[in-house]
């Protein structure tokens, strides 16, 4: 592991009795990623879940983070692009780009199961397989069209130009254009299938919280299977330059008795089998929660983890930013640089020795 950073879900409380409400866990996730950018936690990334108390219009934080902060990565894990205009949608990831100054690492895909039905046609989305795969995908080819300056309009006639520009019907790209941002584009994959995809579409793989896979294997050990895999696509394809990849665990590092307190128990559990969606069987990490020298040792066994050059931590968000802190403090101060972190240093993402 060369980066670490955390992954929040963004949970709030409808009637503010458990957890804090949403412009609460708002304001505290941009006061957590201030504090992290001041230790050297390499990324703030966010999941965007729609119909749920939780994160689901992540530019505006996005944002916030990165114009009130110097180093630190800002990102998705993952937008639901079933729900979105892939044209607005490179729009704004090129205005956040510049804004954070190259520091953008976008996490997108198909998205999670949720608690609508078809959701994202109340979005007015219409169309598609049961779960939006094909829309999401024909979506995912438009949005990375307009990141790398393809046309996606034609001009109009002159006399029908407001201001007057352009030649008329010649092919027009969105704008504005962060160059560069293309490489800092990831998919969130949850299958082996999915991850080849990604190689051989040129971008960078954000290894999902669950796999679609279930042969025995532990949850670390499907997911280096998948990373090979995308590695070794990804060398076939010929790309030229080296992708990041990144995994997810839950880590709690036991430091003081009040850690042990909240966590401990935590560190208990296994990977999980279970079925999403009706019918696909799947796979989900278990919970480390040990004290360092202990943990260190267990992260170190698994497979994917040393595997990726990037780590998300994610975060029990709804419980405020001094726990969380702590969480990544400990992290940081005991665990971290036995993995073989790097600590975030200034200047954009792009062009980091990350991997």
């Amino acid at each position: 592991m060369k980066s670490f950073g955390f992954l929040s879900f963004g949970h709030h409380s409808l009637d503010g009795k458990h957890g804090p409400l949403a412009g609460e866990a708002l304001r505290q996730q941009i006061e957590l990623a201030r504090a992290a950018d001041e230790i050297g936690v390499n990324g703030a990334y966010f999941r965007v879940h729609h119909f749920a108390p939780q994160g689901s219009s992540p530019m505006p934080i996005l944002s916030a983070i990165a114009a009130s902060t110097k180093n630190i990565e800002v990102g998705t894990g993952v937008i639901d692009l079933r729900y979105e205009n892939p044209l607005y949608l490179a729009e704004e990831a090129a205005a956040l780009d510049l804004i954070a100054e190259g520091r953008v690492a976008l996490g997108v895909s198909r998205g999670s199961p949720e608690p609508a039905e078809r959701g994202w046609e109340a979005f007015g989305y219409r169309g598609g397989q049961a779960n939006g795969a094909d829309m999401a995908r024909q979506k995912f080819e438009l949005f990375m069209a307009a990141v790398r300056g393809a046309g996606v309009a034609r001009s109009a006639p002159l006399e029908e130009q407001y201001p007057a520009l352009y030649r008329p019907g010649i092919p027009l790209p969105v704008f504005p254009q962060s160059p560069g941002l293309e490489r800092r584009i990831w998919w969130g994959s949850g299958s082996h299938k999915t991850a080849e995809q990604a190689a051989r579409d040129g971008v960078n793989l954000m290894s999902s919280t669950l796999v679609q896979e279930s042969d025995g294997a532990s949850f670390g050990e499907i997911q280096a299977e998948q990373i090979a895999r995308y590695r070794a696509a990804w060398k076939e394809a010929g790309h030229g330059w080296t992708p990041r990849v990144s995994v997810s665990r839950t880590i709690f590092p036991l430091v003081a008795e009040e850690d042990r307190q909240l966590f401990g128990i935590r560190g208990e559990g296994e990977d999980q089998v279970g079925y999403l969606e009706g019918a696909t069987k799947t796979t989900f990490g278990r919970t480390y929660a040990a004290e360092p020298d202990a943990l260190v040792e267990q992260l170190k066994a698994d497979p994917a983890i040393e595997a990726a050059d990037t780590l998300l931590l994610t975060i029990p968000n709804p419980l405020g930013v001094d726990v969380n802190f702590r969480i990544l403090k400990n992290f940081a101060d005991y665990v971290a640089p036995a993995l073989g972190w790097m600590p975030a240093t200034e200047g954009p993402a792009e062009g980091r020795s990350v991997g």
